[in-house]
């Protein structure tokens, strides 16, 4: 994919500390439009606690956002322009796919008289179009997934959070979901910042990965040059070790299956 030089949204000299414990140390970084960036990073070190300040649920201590060069940091989350996919996918269980994905289209005055059109264009831009009907209980968990990313697509944001989407699916779905994800930033051109813990998936599906560290940026490259170039010690054992590892550990079960076929 070919991303455009454009700063998206700029993070300024971000902190931000939980009962005097520095959570975020000073971070700097910059988005571009159309980009996909992974934030990589082991459970507390402080990925989430970013992405909640960037889309608004959390408020940092100091610094700036910027959102194409406007700082949104004291807008509330509907204002900001951002779309937020949750790990748990967050959707109605009452509600039908059409139901869940027209909702948030129907507490917007320039969405709410055309938001049934909205949500059935982008339920078919999905593959989804079978599956309206039926309740999230209904569904496979990569279908959910699904419905809850044609929710945020369907309010048109110009950035779109994913807070780690795939995580609780199995194997099978996961990969499925890899590609589908790739597949839709494409089809919509949208900017995405991914949040996981997984090598693998950031290695996928990112232009850039910012690999972090109690709450620091320890790196932000692309995938080849980190896996070329780490950073320091830290980057090698968490990314490029990690890597090697699971690679050998796939050629050994691989060859090994092979074997006593």
């Amino acid at each position: 994919m070919e991303v455009l030089n454009n700063v998206k949204l700029s993070v300024k000299d971000l902190n931000k500390s939980f009962d005097g414990k520095k959570v975020l140390n000073n971070l700097n970084f910059d988005l571009l439009e159309g980009e996909f960036l992974s934030i990589l990073g082991p459970s507390g070190c402080g990925k989430t606690t970013l992405l909640r300040i960037l889309i608004g649920l959390e408020t940092a201590d100091s610094g700036e956002i910027l959102k194409s060069g406007q700082d949104i940091s004291g807008l509330s989350s509907i204002d900001r322009g951002m779309g937020i996919v949750f790990q748990n996918y967050a959707l109605f269980p009452n509600m039908t796919v059409l139901d869940n994905v027209k909702y948030a289209l129907t507490l917007r005055k320039e969405t709410k008289k055309n938001a049934e059109a909205i949500a059935l264009k982008t339920i078919e831009q999905v593959g989804l179009t079978d599956q309206m009907n039926k309740r999230p209980s209904q569904l496979s968990g990569g279908q959910q997934q699904r419905v809850a990313i044609a929710r945020t697509l369907a309010t048109n944001p110009d950035i779109i959070l994913l807070d780690e989407p795939i995580s609780a699916l199995d194997v099978t779905n996961r990969e499925i979901m890899k590609a589908e994800l790739k597949a839709l930033q494409k089809k919509f051109n949208v900017t995405m910042l991914f949040i996981t813990h997984d090598q693998e998936e950031a290695f996928f599906l990112s232009d850039r990965i910012m690999v972090m560290d109690n709450g620091n940026i320890q790196q932000m490259d692309t995938p080849l040059n980190i896996y070329q170039h780490p950073a320091n010690d830290y980057v090698k054992e968490f990314v490029v070790d990690m890597l090697d590892k699971k690679y050998t550990d796939l050629l050994r079960y691989t060859g090994r299956d092979a074997y006593e076929k």
